[in-house]
């Protein structure tokens, strides 16, 4: 998991608020999800607006995954961001 520099700024208290949400997030529906894919999601966390994506990369960083659902040549980064970090 990545923190962003605007993430990583706030108060650990709210950090701990963002992770803990972003756990208990299974709120996907067409205008936050439109691939279905469950690996990236916009969310407020009080009245502070968040983005969360997973990315796939291969099992040396260097490149995306060939093969996304394959764990075994797959290392998934989660990046929590504000939105304007996009």
């Amino acid at each position: 998991m990545v923190l962003t520099a605007g993430v990583a700024a706030l108060p650990a208290n709210e950090i701990g608020a963002i992770l803990l949400a972003i756990a208990d997030f299974d709120a996907f529906d067409g205008n936050n999800d439109p691939y279905d894919t469950h690996d990236c999601a916009l969310l407020y966390v009080g009245d502070r607006q968040l983005l969360w994506k997973i990315d796939y990369y291969d099992r040396a960083l260097m490149h995306l995954s060939p093969d996304a659902s394959d764990p075994a040549v797959t290392i998934r980064v989660m990046t929590v961001m504000l939105p304007e970090e996009y």
